[in-house]
């Protein structure tokens, strides 16, 4: 038989293929609140218009508050037969109060409103997450000032390169969650504009206050033009871009506390909370939370990129391809908001082997810059001599297998004469550290002020 809803058109109902093919509701039932939410925001707004009347309105509320209580209740039966979420609770409206439902159409389409139930969905989501990454955020700051003076190696193509401290590494990837927070903000200011009212894709010949269901449900106002209110999925790419970036600077940091988890490395220990073992081998301790972090992030990158694949060729307005947006979305912000939970977690739970990081700092001359900046503070030579000399240097102390503040004051001073044994004792992790007072440098001092300068940011929001 054809669909109550919209088959008068149709003699019979459409192939099983067809209606598997067709139906949503497996994947947009998850919109259920953002749904009853818009429905009773149109239904106020047609009886105050006196497109419906009072009583009708009344009844079509008091019916979705009864239907968004069986749902999260548990007690709703959803039907696959009725595709998707709208129709869903539009057919159990009418179960509840009879001929009124049919009222609730009015001035609508589905176009319209599966947009406005997803913007709204994703914006709920887009605050969710908001609250996570400032959680993590402070994570992050809160172990930063923990590890102020922790020395470890600071790396360039994953080789020592200068002595950084720990608190300093971390504060970083504080910057980084900052800049992502500020991408999730951007898009939901764009995306704060309602398409309903909208209808197919032309707008309607009914009276519509379309600013007062826009108010309602908190959007800052209308969508200026029909089409591209039906049409628009730009809400949905938006949030997915941001949560690429997000996920991206996540599995940065998931494959560091891999490697530094590593006995070879050592840098870091995560205790059993979030760790595994092996099947087969008693010893193993596994960061498996970081890795997955690290893997989650292809599902999410790869969201943006099929929801792009999917608009690319769509003529306005709305085509039966856009309800694809959901599935993947829905999948990748939901896995981002787990791996973001874990990261929190595991931030939390590490615990850092301050010796063996300032034993790694130590090797690979890594105060070696230090050294070049003295001679050209000190000795005014120019920068590019100063290279070459503390290369010379360097090959020096790795002939004697010692570390440059170890090397005989005689073996650099038959490279450069002027050097004196001031040069040489600066050149320890601890003061190459302390000496990088600069505006975003690593010296303890200046990491102490950022982590607080976060935390207090962090607590006033």
């Amino acid at each position: 038989m054809s669909n109550k809803m919209w088959g008068g058109r149709f003699a019979s109902g459409p192939a099983a293929i067809m209606a598997e093919i067709n139906a949503s509701i497996d994947v947009d039932r998850r919109l259920f609140r953002q749904d009853i939410a818009a429905s009773k925001a149109h239904a106020e707004m047609l009886a105050k218009q006196g497109i419906i009347s009072v009583k009708d309105g009344k009844a079509i509320t008091r019916g979705l508050d009864a239907v968004l209580a069986e749902i999260e209740s548990g007690q709703f039966a959803f039907k696959r037969e009725l595709e998707d979420i709208h129709m869903n609770v539009e057919a159990r409206l009418h179960e509840l109060i009879g001929p009124a439902a049919g009222r609730l159409h009015t001035a609508r389409s589905r176009n319209d409103q599966v947009a406005t139930d997803f913007k709204l969905w994703v914006r709920d989501t887009i605050d969710d997450i908001d609250g996570l990454l400032a959680a993590y955020q402070r994570a992050l700051a809160e172990k930063a000032l923990a590890n102020a003076a922790t020395i470890m190696p600071g790396f360039t193509h994953l080789q020592p390169a200068q002595p950084v401290t720990f608190g300093h590494h971390l504060l970083a990837y504080v910057e980084m969650a900052g800049r992502d927070r500020g991408r999730f903000a951007d898009a939901r200011t764009r995306l704060n504009e309602s398409p309903l009212g909208a209808a197919a894709l032309a707008g309607t010949s009914f009276p519509l206050d379309r600013t007062m269901t826009a108010r309602k449900l908190g959007f800052a106002r209308p969508a200026a033009n029909s089409l591209d209110a039906v049409a628009d999925r730009d809400f949905v790419l938006e949030t997915l871009a941001a949560a690429a970036i997000t996920a991206v600077h996540l599995s940065r940091f998931a494959e560091e506390i891999v490697i530094w988890t590593s006995p070879l490395v050592g840098f870091l220990a995560l205790s059993d909370a979030f760790t595994t073992g092996s099947s087969i081998m008693p010893q193993k301790r596994n960061p498996d939370a970081a890795e997955l972090v690290r893997a989650k992030t292809g599902r999410i990158t790869g969201a943006l990129d099929a929801l792009l694949m999917v608009m690319k060729g769509l003529p306005l307005a709305y085509q039966k391809d856009m309800q694809e947006d959901k599935e993947a979305a829905i999948d990748a912000l939901s896995g981002l908001s787990l791996c973001i939970t874990a990261m929190t977690g595991m931030v939390a739970d590490m615990q850092p082997d301050a010796a063996r990081m300032e034993a790694a700092a130590a090797q690979g001359y890594a105060t070696a810059t230090d050294l070049a900046d003295w001679l050209v503070r000190e000795l005014d030579m120019p920068f590019r001599e100063a290279h070459h000399v503390t290369g010379r240097i360097v090959a020096a102390a790795e002939k004697h297998g010692v570390t440059l503040d170890a090397l005989p004051l005689a073996e650099a001073q038959a490279i450069e004469p002027r050097i004196g044994p001031e040069a040489l004792r600066m050149l320890s992790v601890h003061n190459a550290v302390k000496t990088r007072k600069s505006l975003g440098g690593t010296a303890p001092k200046n990491v102490r002020a950022q982590a607080k300068r976060w935390l207090k940011k962090l607590r006033a929001k």
